[in-house]
């Protein structure tokens, strides 16, 4: 038997072992046929049978032996009434309109192949970089994965892309192999995240501020990964041997060619020169003033977004119009009967006598309508840090200029190309969220449209692509929308059954403080990680978790995003590690399935490093979400 093979079913059977030596028998509760029941689902979804219809079918046989014993003759309708209801208020849920959408614009971006364009490019971008090539893999999928959510699409494209590479130019297979599949699952935490939406349809919480508060860790926790990759190839430069010189060499256009053999190999120099006519180099005005207008345009959006900046922090304080309001508090010093009386006198007096009718008459001029020769408001002076950033800014714009050759332009034009594209997708549908410019829904919209204009502009839109596209997404969103009926039915079980009172008084008399609650349920939440996929552990034990935070006053947003950062392991963790199984299928035969789980681990000690950060460091998820909405 194979080794993961006998790691699950061990796992099964201490489900099984434990949930028998623990179940008082002499002394049994409906609360106790709850956690049999929890136990039971836990074992069918690792035997291998459908996460959904096995919620189903579970919370529909215990709902009727729980309405059964209560009551004999009522208990098929009222099971059959409390489905309908279940299901019925499931499809009601305005949030699961952007699943599909999302997912759509995902499969579109996948099939407009960019990721090879915009593999290449980082790669060449960040050449000396030590373990460049894991590094730009680790950007790549981060960036690929956020525009597509589609782990398992990221995984196997960058399993046939880099990989290859990588082995071919040294690189230890665990190394490679945990860089792919570590990447790849960024999608799933990194906004336009799906498991984001899932978690506040589940917790009832805020998609837009789980948003939000999901952008920086998810940033931290790809800048771990490079970090710790960086750090690999310092101390290990045999397991990722930089990159021979044939493979940095840049090819570079004609007319980049000729403008550097004439004046320098720095840019902005050697285009003034051409304009200026000091050397006879064959190039047109109009080709010069082209390649001008690239190069410079980093120098264009820096001073555009810098400009947008100091309009924002300079305007004008608006004074709120408070005129012929009454202050509150005002009159209020009489007692209660005597404000009761002088309301019901009055109210007697309206019922009584209908009230005139008044001529229009022009409304006097009062404090509340501003004057017309009433001067504008004046701007604001810019704060200090604008000044500071324009200054920083500006000299790092130097400096980046006067390093500028004729290879880096041409990186950069690759980078045009590929990286801006997706940059512009996501910073469009994220910051019309983020910014309250759109729901969640509407910017999943314009995301669907940005991918079908996307794909449009690299030829790759046609009738096969939009066909597979609409089939994979209607196949994806049919499995969320089940898997929310099932879920909701399961959970509406549990609680009639008294499973989630019981576990409620369980984790109360333990006496926990906050703390020690947090680090349980994380803890519970990463071992679940080992045998589960996260789309189970939201759908079946977020109802659990998520009515016990108010006992101990956490943010459900908070514990939100603990969860996400702590649900990257169950795309790494065996034997049920989804990134590795599609990294294999697509390896070279000597890759094996274990070379591939141990270089997972050393990421999935950085992810769980991640998550104390964040709780030792709050303000890395709530900071956004606290500026922008509360």
């Amino acid at each position: 038997m194979r080794k993961e093979l006998l790691f699950g079913f061990s796992i099964m059977a201490l489900v099984v072992i434990g949930t028998l030596a623990l179940m008082p028998w002499g002394a049994l509760e409906s609360g106790h046929v709850g956690l049999l029941m929890l136990a039971l689902v836990v074992v069918a979804i690792m035997m291998g049978f459908p996460t959904a219809f096995t919620l189903m079918g579970m919370g529909v046989l215990f709902t009727f032996f729980a309405y059964y014993f209560r009551e004999p003759n009522a208990a098929l309708t009222n099971t059959l009434t409390l489905m309908v209801q279940r299901t019925w208020g499931v499809m009601n849920n305005d949030v699961l309109i952007a699943i599909p959408l999302f997912v759509f614009m995902g499969y579109l971006v996948e099939r407009a192949n960019l990721i090879e364009k915009l593999f290449k490019s980082l790669h060449l971008a960040l050449v000396r970089v030590p373990g460049s090539l894991a590094v730009a893999t680790i950007f790549t999928c981060a960036v690929f994965a956020t525009a597509t959510g589609i782990v398992g699409a990221v995984v196997t494209l960058m399993g046939l892309l880099a990989l290859p590479q990588m082995l071919k130019s040294g690189y230890d297979v665990r190394v490679s192999a945990g860089a792919i599949t570590a990447g790849g699952t960024l999608g799933i935490l990194i906004p336009p995240s799906v498991m984001l939406i899932v978690y506040g349809a589940t917790a009832g919480v805020s998609v837009v501020q789980l948003y939000a508060g999901a952008f920086f860790p998810g940033i931290m926790l790809a800048g771990l990964y490079v970090l710790y990759v960086i750090v690999i190839a310092k101390i290990k430069p045999a397991s990722m041997p930089p990159l021979a010189e044939e493979e940095r060499r840049i090819d570079l256009p004609q007319v980049y060619a000729s403008l550097k053999r004439a004046f320098s190999d720095r840019v902005i120099p050697s285009l003034l020169r051409g304009f200026t006519g000091a050397s006879n180099t064959g190039i047109s005005a109009g080709q010069l003033l082209k390649t001008l207008f690239v190069a410079l345009l980093p120098a264009i959006f820096f001073f555009a977004f810098m400009g947008s900046l100091y309009s924002i922090v300079t305007a004008p304080i608006k004074a709120d119009e408070t005129a012929g309001l009454q202050a509150m508090g005002i009159g209020m010093d009489a007692p209660a009967e005597e404000i009761d009386e002088e309301a019901e006198e009055e109210l007697q007096e309206i019922t009584a006598t209908p009230a005139p009718i008044q001529e229009k008459e022009e409304a006097p001029t009062t404090a509340a309508q501003p004057a017309a020769d009433q001067p504008p408001a004046e701007r604001q002076p810019a704060p200090n840090w604008y000044w500071w950033m324009l200054g920083i800014g500006s000299l790092l714009g130097v400096a980046f200029y006067t390093i500028f050759t004729w290879a880096r332009l041409e990186i950069f034009k690759m980078l045009l190309g590929s990286f801006f594209p997706l940059a512009v997708l996501i910073l469009a549908v994220l910051g019309s969220i983020v910014f309250g410019l759109a729901t969640p829904t509407e910017a999943a919209a314009v995301g669907g449209i940005g991918g079908a204009l996307l794909a449009a502009a690299y030829r790759r839109l046609n009738y096969q692509v939009v066909r597979e596209s609409v089939f994979l997404t209607g196949k994806t969103s049919a499995m969320v929308c089940w898997l929310f009926v099932g879920s909701s039915i399961f959970s509406a079980a549990f609680a009639l059954l008294g499973g989630q009172e019981l576990v409620e008084k369980w984790v109360l008399g333990l006496g926990l403080t906050p703390v020690q609650f947090l680090i349980l349920s994380q803890v519970i939440i990463f071992l679940l990680g080992w045998p589960l996929e996260w789309t189970e552990i939201i759908v079946i034990f977020m109802p659990i978790f998520i009515p016990l935070l108010d006992n101990f006053g956490i943010d459900p947003l908070f514990f939100g995003l603990l969860v996400a950062l702590n649900l990257q392991t169950a795309f790494l963790s065996p034997p049920v590690a989804m990134s590795a199984f599609y990294l294999k299928g697509v390896a070279p035969p000597h890759v094996t399935l274990n070379q591939i789980f141990a270089g997972m681990l050393p990421f999935m000690g950085i992810q769980v490093f991640a998550v104390v950060l964040l709780y030792v460091f709050p303000a890395i998820g709530m900071w956004l979400p606290t500026v922008l909405y509360r």
